[in-house]
């Protein structure tokens, strides 16, 4: 009767040489290469002689008589907003350059390399 009292209580435990250690991965799960990886292999297949240098393009698009419109400079480098004009922020602070900004009569924002 001893041996049924025993037996009663493991019903359903299995034996401790076959429990999974914690941490384990279940079989058959595969993870997914990460995202970064796949664009990692996209940038290196491209030539360095087709990258260009963006901030030289604004300077020399602000530096021109006209100078250059808010949508001029997003049209050029992919830039929002926002990003074009802290760039012109930066450049015009830390970059030494003098920005001269006003408004043209349609009333798009123009920024100018000043002398």
């Amino acid at each position: 009767m001893s041996e049924n009292a025993i037996d009663s209580e493991n019903i359903g435990k299995p034996a401790p040489d076959t429990a999974k250690p914690k941490g384990a991965r279940k079989a058959g799960k595969k993870t997914k290469p990460s995202k970064k990886a796949g664009r990692a292999k996209k940038a290196a297949s491209k030539p360095k002689a087709d990258r260009t240098n963006k901030k030289a393009d604004v300077i020399a698009m602000m530096k021109r008589a006209k100078g250059a419109t808010l949508g001029e400079i997003m049209r050029a480098t992919g830039w929002q907003p926002h990003t074009v004009r802290g760039f012109v922020s930066i450049l015009g602070s830390k970059g030494g350059e003098k920005i001269e900004s006003s408004k043209n009569a349609a009333g798009e924002r123009i920024y100018k390399i000043g002398k």
